[in-house]
């Protein structure tokens, strides 16, 4: 009987660049999206798929990712003097979220490398990869139907998302076939940031991934790819060969809500679509962007 899958592995150990100078002394994986930072909303995610035992992927000037998860005694202390139970709350919903653990990547060699880091924590059992530049909406289910057809399949699994043709160099692509599960299809091949004219496909690979754990020997084997990094894209390929019978990869089409916080224009949406739908800010946020969309030059 297969075991349920409670690891997840978080890679948080890129420098940011994109966000300079905000990212200079600030991780971009706490920049804020309304009043949490991203990292939060994958930690939520991978708990509420069931996955209690989060292994966050590091590197310098990482300290305030560890700081944001652990306990904060004296403003703990402050506002519980102060009645404020509300934000007091608030506070310890990240303190209380899962079992976190830690590791440095040391040197910046990839997803690939980042991944293989977790390797002794990890050990012989399938794990959920989640990059913090993409989160899925709450409200719509993503990892846990990737988990099901893990466990169903006994095969590594990936999110797939149809992006426009014009937009598929900046993803991995994968090329696919039907199976017999509507949204499932099976991986043939994969192609790192393809021009449109050579992609497989304009599916997409998006930030979420069900890995066995066979995976870490093939990324120990995997030679450097694009850029000069170990790509998972590379190894995933092995395994969509069923080398060594690792089952083979399978992708699952996910047509729900996602936002992208890894580009500076995305970013900037995702904030304004999360805080549109709460109960708490979009009744006042959204007759105000019809009134300013309304007075926009768009020339």
């Amino acid at each position: 009987m297969t075991s349920r899958i409670t690891k997840a592995v978080i890679p948080a150990a890129g420098l940011g660049t994109r966000f300079l100078p905000a990212t200079k002394a600030m991780p971009k994986e706490m920049l804020p999206v309304v009043d949490k930072p991203a990292i939060q909303y994958v930690v939520e995610e991978a708990v509420e798929a069931g996955l209690t035992d989060v292994l966050m992927v590091t590197g310098r000037n990482k300290n305030a990712l560890e700081n944001h998860f652990d306990r904060v005694a004296e403003l703990e202390a402050s506002l519980e003097a102060k009645g404020d139970t509300v934000k007091l709350a608030k506070v310890n919903e990240s303190t209380d979220l899962a079992d976190m653990h830690y590791v440095r990547q040391g040197d910046p060699l990839g997803l690939g490398h980042a991944v293989l880091r977790a390797r002794m924590h990890v050990g012989q059992e399938p794990f959920a990869v989640l990059l913090g530049d993409d989160i899925i909406d709450a409200r719509d289910t993503l990892l846990t139907r990737m988990l099901d057809e893990q466990v169903a399949r006994d095969a590594s699994i990936v999110a797939l998302l149809e992006v426009d043709p014009d937009s598929i160099h900046l993803y991995g692509a994968a090329a696919v076939e039907p199976t017999d599960e509507p949204d499932v299809v099976r991986i043939t091949g994969m192609v790192e940031k393809p021009a449109k004219e050579v992609a497989p496909s304009n599916y997409a690979v998006i930030g979420r991934y069900v890995l066995k754990p066979e995976v870490f020997e093939i990324l120990e084997h995997t030679e450097p790819g694009k850029g000069g990094e170990i790509q998972l894209t590379d190894a995933l390929m092995t395994m969509a060969n069923d080398v060594e019978g690792t089952g083979g990869v399978f992708g699952v089409i996910f047509r729900g809500r996602r936002y992208d916080t890894g580009d500076k224009l995305d970013y900037i949406k995702a904030v304004i679509q999360l805080a549109a739908d709460r109960a708490d800010l979009g009744p006042e946020l959204r007759p105000w962007l019809v009134e300013y969309a309304a007075g926009l030059d768009t020339v």
